[in-house]
């Protein structure tokens, strides 16, 4: 059975690389080259502008070419990770991996280039005559000690930045690591005693990083297959290695081990034994990274120390030290500032970033990539996952700063939190639309009721909003529930922290379900049904709270349908001039925004409805610093079909005109006319508004609510909402496949101030 399950893998790891086609990676242009004159500009004549310009002055190079994205993944097959000498061609999988993880995870554009040539000199010769056509360097998978030659020569003559990851890389990530496990263990970093196996590249590196970080090195003992490296001994021995020559009378790992603090593993498996464990200082740090065996496995060191803190190179364990952590981030951060290296202080940047990053609260995106893990700081969550999307902001524009105060920054940035926010916004589509609906929030505290208040997006979202927000969150749940959920997600959240209505016991319980009934009483509401609806309907007592003025605002909806939520919005807050118009979602999508109306509240809008939809949609797109162009889509096109769309939508059309609002608004059209100018005006030359439409508003919630689904599901848009329009703030209906960082933008549009919009 284990032999088929292998089988069944090998075979999908292939399939993987060769279908739907071969490899990895493809390339695609940047420009649209549709007709002659494009073709004029990307080639013959107009491409020698450009090579004038750089030929003037180089550093332009970084604006006309993709120069200053680009990175190339040098290597000569000699040491591949698991794999040993196999060639540049066979290593050529997982250079090709290695550029997908620029690219996926800090959008940095790649060539792998896999060189067949051993010799070291001529390896660096060859990768310095490359330094016109690339950014950077990321050397990889080089035998030790070739890696250091080449390494050195490249560095010393080429004027940007050269990373060997596997030695850089490696050390930065356990660099991080061990900051937070002597953090766990009480343990001064200068008094401590490592004791590390393996005198490759990658260990080398990782003992020179933890010098930089105080280790002293009388206190560091590095041994390789031959024992340990001591004064005088010439066996296979390198300058490197010397560096760590100890001298002593001892020679064998189980004698160095005992009173270790720390063993750092880069060698092979099975090395340390259970028993040398047992010999070193309590609360010991075992870092076993090889792979894909560990020098000892997990379940061996708790067996002799249960209160070890260990960290491996296996996604199967927990604290896996993976190198996509650092080598992405470091790289984009040296490329955004046009660093001519990497240095010492830009990898302690890293380091620092990285495991800040580890303390703080998990990332809603990182919990549900990794769901059933607990990524709450301590022995077994030492560094963050690699899907954090977090790691692009901190680490990245920490790199920056690093480069630009140590004066290796060809272009520094003036402003580091703007170009934080830029980065963020790069993985959180929504940061930076949504950044003026916060700023606006920011203006008033207010306090923000969640009906559903023991799921745990809301939790992330509450304390996300404690974090990020002057708001208050309001949870409506019961107390342990929210308190073990909050545990499970390794979330700092205290009940003491945020309000509680407890359904099942709250002292407020009959003010609720009295002002319920007094609401009610005249639609068929008895007491004891008050009574019974206060007890179990968390969206009800939401509303109730809103109307008492015990909360500024609600958000319900993670679980149920939206009509159901609604009714309840609609008989508990509907007073006066509120109440509710239509439901409008943004879709945030590769080339811009897109608002979509009505997706939700009224299923065929009469023109007065319409014509409150497309004013309230005009009032949100401004909340969001954008200027409102709104198309009426209906099946008939400008007058051409007599529908019932098409009627309704010309209805609203006269109304709204005879209003005079102060946004550009055109229909009745199709969605294609909407979104393409040229399309628009071959129908309608005296077309109200250019360029593409950024608001639809649609005849019916069929077809709103379809091509919402559709942008989401085969589009990648991200919805921001659906925003209730005409509730005056006071209530908002989620759907149930919101994520965490969708409620935190919800609680930032509730959050803002009822004065400033409706």
């Amino acid at each position: 059975m284990e032999e088929l399950r292998q089988d069944s893998a090998r075979q999908a790891a292939l399939d993987y690389h060769e279908f739907p086609k071969p490899g990895k990676l493809e390339i695609r242009a940047t420009k649209p080259l549709a007709n002659g004159r494009d073709l004029s500009r990307a080639y013959s004549p107009g491409v020698a502008e450009a090579c004038l310009e750089i030929k003037a002055d180089p550093t332009t190079a970084a604006r006309y070419t993709a120069r200053g994205n680009l990175v190339a993944v040098v290597s000569n097959g000699t040491a591949v990770l698991g794999l040993g000498n196999i060639g540049a061609l066979a290593s050529k999988p997982v250079m090709e991996g290695k550029a997908v993880l620029f690219k996926k995870f800090a959008n940095i554009d790649c060539f792998d280039l896999e060189v067949n040539e051993p010799d070291p000199h001529r390896l660096a010769e060859i990768v310095c005559a490359m330094e016109p056509s690339f950014g950077a360097i990321n050397l990889e998978d080089i035998k030790a000690p070739d890696c250091f030659i080449v390494e050195q020569i490249c560095r010393e003559r080429m004027n940007i930045p050269v990373f060997h990851d596997d030695q850089h890389g490696t050390a930065i990530v356990v660099g991080a690591a061990a900051t937070n496990a002597l953090r766990i263990a009480g343990k001064k970093v200068e008094d401590i005693k490592i004791v590390s196996t393996g005198g490759g590249a990658a260990g080398i590196a990782c003992l020179n990083m933890l010098l930089k970080l105080g280790v002293k090195r009388e206190n560091v003992w590095l041994c390789d297959i031959h024992g340990l490296v001591y004064e005088g001994r010439e066996l296979d021995m390198n300058p490197q290695k010397a560096a760590y020559a100890q001298k002593t009378d001892l020679r064998t790992l189980d004698e160095v081990i005992d009173g270790a603090d720390m063993f750092l593993g880069l060698s092979g498996p099975g090395v340390l034994k259970p028993e040398m464990v047992a010999k070193m200082t309590p609360r010991p740090i075992i870092f076993a990274l090889a792979n894909p065996t560990p020098e000892i496995l997990p379940d061996e060191v708790r067996a002799v120390a249960p209160d070890a803190i260990i960290a491996t190179g296996r996604s199967d364990f927990p604290n896996q030290v993976n190198n996509v952590l650092c080598f992405p981030f470091i790289f984009r951060g040296a490329l955004d500032v046009g660093a001519t290296t990497i240095n010492d202080e830009m990898q302690l940047a890293c380091i620092e970033g990285i495991a800040a990053l580890a303390r703080a609260t998990t990332s809603a995106e990182a919990a549900a990539a990794y769901r059933g893990e607990k990524l709450t700081f301590g022995a077994d969550y030492l560094i963050p996952k690699p899907f954090d999307p977090r790691l692009i902001g901190v680490v990245s524009s920490a790199v920056a700063k690093a480069a630009m105060e140590t004066g290796v920054a060809m272009r520094p940035i003036e402003n580091l939190e703007a170009y934080k926010r830029k980065l963020d916004g790069s993985v959180f589509k929504s940061a930076l639309l949504m950044r003026p609906v916060f700023e606006a929030a920011a203006t008033a505290a207010r306090r923000i009721v969640f009906a559903e208040g023991e799921d745990e997006r809301v939790l992330r979202a509450a304390n996300a909003m404690m974090e990020e927000t002057t708001d208050t969150p309001i949870l409506i749940g019961r107390p342990e529930v929210i308190e073990m959920r909050c545990e499970r997600a390794g979330l700092p959240l205290k009940l003491s922290d945020v309000e509680i209505v407890n359904p099942e016991n709250d002292p407020r319980y009959r003010d609720y379900w009295g002002t319920y009934h007094e609401l009610m009483a005249r639609r068929g509401v008895t007491p004891d049904l008050a009574r019974a609806i206060m007890r179990t309907n968390s969206t009800a007592i939401a509303g109730v709270m809103v109307h008492r003025e015990e909360a500024d605002s609600m958000i319900c909806g993670t679980f149920g349908q939206f009509l159901w939520h609604l009714k309840y919005v609609r008989e508990i807050l509907a007073r006066g001039k509120l109440h509710p118009v239509a439901a409008l979602s943004l879709m945030i999508l590769e080339d811009g925004p897109l608002f979509i109306a009505d997706t939700h509240v009224h299923h065929n809008p009469t023109p007065e409805q319409l014509t409150e939809t497309v004013i309230g949609a005009a009032r949100h797109v401004r909340r969001f610093g954008l200027e409102p162009k709104i198309a009426l889509c209906s099946h008939s096109q400008f007058g051409n079909l007599d529908t019932d769309s098409g009627r309704r939508m010309r209805a609203a059309m006269e109304l709204l005109e005879a209003r005079e609002p102060d946004f550009a608004f055109e229909g009745e059209m199709h969605v294609d006319a909407a979104l393409d100018e040229k399309t628009r005006t071959r129908l309608m030359p005296s077309a109200r508004f250019s360029g593409p439409a950024n608001v639809l508003v649609f005849a019916n919630t069929d077809a709103a609510s379809g091509v919402r689904n559709t942008l989401k599901m085969k589009a990648g848009g991200l919805e921001v909402g659906p925003i209730l329009m005409g509730m005056g703030n006071k209530a908002h209906i989620v759907t149930p496949s919101i994520t965490a960082r969708g409620l935190l933008n919800m609680s930032a549009i509730a959050g803002t101030p009822v004065s400033i919009y409706s």
